[in-house]
């Protein structure tokens, strides 16, 4: 089911807890309508239709969850659930996740909301809500166990608090975490500011989107949970290149992107073409002595980033985790590197026997954007994407922030490759290359050994007897 605004006030009710006591039975009398969302595409920012106006941001690949207002408080309903998430054209993963995507929906609001959430487990096993760098009532912490019982399955929490401050922030399991958020559960948290704010400008495009990573082995489609460092698909909300789209801005407009890192390790996130400062964290919004312009900026386990840069060159820069291996999609660690060899006539003897056999990385890796070799079914190559100029040679976490003069407010359609003014490509030089200087006077022997031997000299050794002779 794909409605984004439809909200029957008559739903029945869901039999479930109540995460706290303070939290009002009447608040379970009639639960807003889950609204699912199945496709993969990057939806328009939601504009807020009820309460406190503000400027929505955009998910990447991505969409806002809708509310309700019920008697002054904001209510939104979360299904935990299993979904089917296509993470590029032709390729697609069984995970969990919330409304039918993972990562989750974005849930925005404004400082100074009530929000009230409802979370149904559909899920086989119990679960629970952390909301992620949030000042709220410690019963409302979402930690298995610690904080409150678990959401069994079948079973719905209401979770209420006070959105007391202005940042970027997260929300995931408590409950069986290494399953949990390995099979993709999470979701983003923007709280927009109630009016002008000292720290906290005002933009013309806000983006989010969660760093996550998998291991799929190609040809499957479930995550293999017990991962730890050597995942094979590191990805942008559950999306890896082509498949992730593209960040797309008009010439001179002010622009922020939000992302959060719930990886095994660490992301350098680097911008082509632009500088950037950081302008907060999941700890709020930083103060301005503390900004200067990167161009690359790490996010560590756990956190959040905020950046923000004007967007005054046009063109199409690419925008990437700098870690190598993170631009790339499903590859196996244990690949010999044949750089160097020559095993052509190997290859010929080999093929007699296994007529499909193609030799791999003799040259370095970029053949296999040329090879037409078939691949498992259910998995995608580890790096294509075709550019104006050919293969882009990248997979995994990448995009591209696509800066058009003719873009207008508030479109985010994709205007496809930049045309380059005349005379600004990179081209081949066509001319006599010089020959380099070089001496003929040294070489090897330029700086001779001292005292080198007259003849070579034999090592002969030998082993002590006794005791010793088994070392």
């Amino acid at each position: 089911m794909t409605n984004r605004r439809n909200f029957l006030s008559g739903a029945g009710a869901i039999t479930g807890a109540v995460a706290a006591a303070s939290v009002s039975k009447a608040a379970m009398a009639a639960l807003p309508e889950p609204v699912l969302q199945a496709r993969p595409d990057t939806m328009p920012p939601l504009a807020p239709a009820s309460g406190r106006p503000y400027n929505p941001v955009v998910t990447l690949n991505g969409w806002t969850l809708p509310w309700r207002m019920n008697n002054g408080v904001k209510e939104f309903h979360l299904v935990a659930e299993p979904v089917v998430r296509e993470m590029a054209p032709g390729f697609k993963a069984h995970l969990w996740g919330y409304n039918g995507q993972s990562p989750g929906p974005t849930i925005e609001v404004v400082e100074g909301d009530r929000v009230r959430i409802f979370v149904t487990n559909k899920l086989p096993e119990h679960t629970s809500i952390h909301w992620h760098g949030q000042r709220l009532p410690n019963g409302m912490d979402g930690v298995t166990g610690l904080t409150q019982p678990a959401i069994q399955p079948g079973k719905t929490f209401v979770y209420e608090f006070v959105a007391r401050r202005p940042g970027t922030f997260m929300y995931h399991p408590h409950a069986d975490e290494m399953t949990q958020m390995a099979m993709g559960m999470m979701g983003f948290w923007v709280t927009h500011p109630r009016g002008k704010h000292p720290l906290i400008d005002e933009v013309d495009r806000d983006f989010v989107f969660l760093l996550n990573a998998y291991d799929i082995e190609p040809g499957s489609a479930t995550p293999k949970i017990m991962t730890m460092l050597d995942f094979n698909l590191w990805s942008w909300n559950s999306r890896v290149f082509p498949g992730i789209d593209s960040l797309n801005v008009r010439l001179n407009d002010k622009v922020r992107i939000r992302f959060g890192n719930l990886t095994m390790t660490n992301h350098p996130m680097h911008l082509h073409g632009h500088e950037f400062v950081v302008t907060g964290t999941d700890g709020g919004p930083t103060p301005r002595s503390t900004r200067w312009h990167e161009v690359t900026t790490d996010v560590a386990v756990g956190q959040m980033r905020q950046i923000e840069f004007v967007a005054d060159e046009e063109g199409d820069w690419a925008f990437h985790c700098h870690k190598s291996h993170h631009t790339m999609n499903a590859m196996g660690h244990d690949v010999p590197t044949m750089i160097g060899v020559d095993h052509r006539d190997m290859v010929k003897k080999i093929t007699k026997l296994v007529p499909d056999y193609m030799v791999m990385g003799e040259r370095g890796m970029a053949d296999m954007t040329e090879m037409e070799m078939p691949i498992p079914d259910n998995t995608v190559p580890m790096m294509g994407g075709q550019g104006p100029f050919g293969s882009v040679e990248m997979g995994g976490m990448f995009s591209v922030v696509k800066v058009r003069r003719g873009q207008k407010p508030g479109d985010y359609s994709n205007p496809g490759w930049f045309r380059h003014p005349q005379g600004t490509v990179a081209y081949e030089f066509e001319g006599q290359r010089p020959e380099p200087p070089r001496s003929r006077s040294a070489g090897a022997a330029g700086m001779p050994a001292r005292d080198k031997s007259a003849s070579d000299l034999e090592v002969r050794i030998r082993k002590p007897a006794g005791r010793h002779s088994g070392h």
